[in-house]
């Protein structure tokens, strides 16, 4: 394996095709995606003030997710994301992006109506249902394979970026994670309140905006080429939260970054272990490890975000 990373022309050329072509790229695609997915989550929890925020809960994956049904249906099925040209990418994504931008913005035009929490995450999860619905009307019509592939797309994987495309995956993620860095310190003024982060100069509505255009832009990356994945974003926040004992983003960011692309690579290991006779679903592996922190969180009477 070392080997083949360091290019030893000795190695045997099928194992290296294998690790170079397929491995690598999806164990950094699992890296950056899980890192991407805990920040959105961390963030959506502070500006929502809501523990149990998320892209997935919040319905901004399902919108991503009917762009990307859209596209796919629209190409009959004989869509393979991994394959894409650059054109192709930029369709996928763009219609990913309009998908999640336009639940983003409805949740919260919500949040400023709805003061309630447990209200507005009900809220979100109606969103996801009429996205959902309007994604079974698009598979009424759409052709055999146009279902299958939006089907095994809808199961999650890290293997939709094909080596071509991963640099520019890579370099959109990295810039998106950097972004979202440099808002430490006023999601930090946040926590103390709203009113006091306006009277020392933060610009609560520029804020929100930011950070629900940067929540958009890398939902729907991960999105469409991994799929929607779920609890990630959700669990990792509260993982890395109790870990440190602390809520201070200057050292929650790092470390939900770095949970985040761990447990995604964990996750990736689960589902391609040669005992498993082929790859498993990645949604059906995430949960295992989201449900009980996120039932341990919910059970805690004393948390608070």
């Amino acid at each position: 394996m070392l080997g083949i990373l360091k290019g030893d022309i000795a190695s045997n050329v099928s194992w290296q095709y294998i690790v170079m072509s397929y491995r690598f790229p999806q164990a950094l695609t699992a890296l950056l995606t899980g890192s991407v997915l805990s920040v959105c989550g961390l963030m959506l929890q502070a500006i929502f003030r809501n523990p149990l925020a998320d892209a997935s809960i919040l319905g901004i994956s399902s919108g991503a997710g009917l762009g990307v049904a859209c596209v796919m249906m629209l190409f009959g099925g004989g869509l393979y994301i991994g394959g894409l040209s650059f054109g192709g990418f930029a369709a996928v994504f763009a219609a990913a992006l309009s998908g999640a931008l336009a639940v983003t913005f409805i949740m919260l035009f919500l949040s400023s109506v709805i003061r309630n929490n447990a209200l507005l995450l009900v809220a979100g999860v109606m969103l996801g249902y009429v996205t959902s619905s309007v994604v079974m009307l698009l598979n009424f019509f759409a052709s055999a394979d146009g279902i299958r592939a939006y089907v095994q797309w809808g199961m999650g994987n890290f293997s939709g970026v094909s080596e071509t495309m991963l640099p520019l995956y890579a370099a959109v993620s990295m810039i998106c994670i950097v972004v979202s860095s440099l808002l430490v310190k006023p999601l930090n003024l946040m926590l103390i309140g709203s009113r006091y982060a306006e009277n020392l100069g933060v610009n609560i509505k520029r804020l929100r905006t930011t950070i629900l255009l940067l929540t958009g832009i890398m939902t729907a990356l991960s999105t469409s080429f991994c799929g929607p994945i779920a609890f990630i974003g959700l669990a990792v926040p509260h993982l890395a939260r109790l870990l440190l004992r602390t809520d201070d983003f200057r050292f929650i960011m790092p470390t939900t970054i770095l949970i985040g692309a761990l447990v995604a690579l964990l996750c990736n290991f689960v589902c391609v272990l040669p005992s498993n006779g082929g790859i498993l679903p990645l949604n059906a592996v995430t949960p295992f490890l989201g449900v009980p922190i996120i039932l341990y969180v919910i059970s805690r009477k004393s948390y608070s975000l």
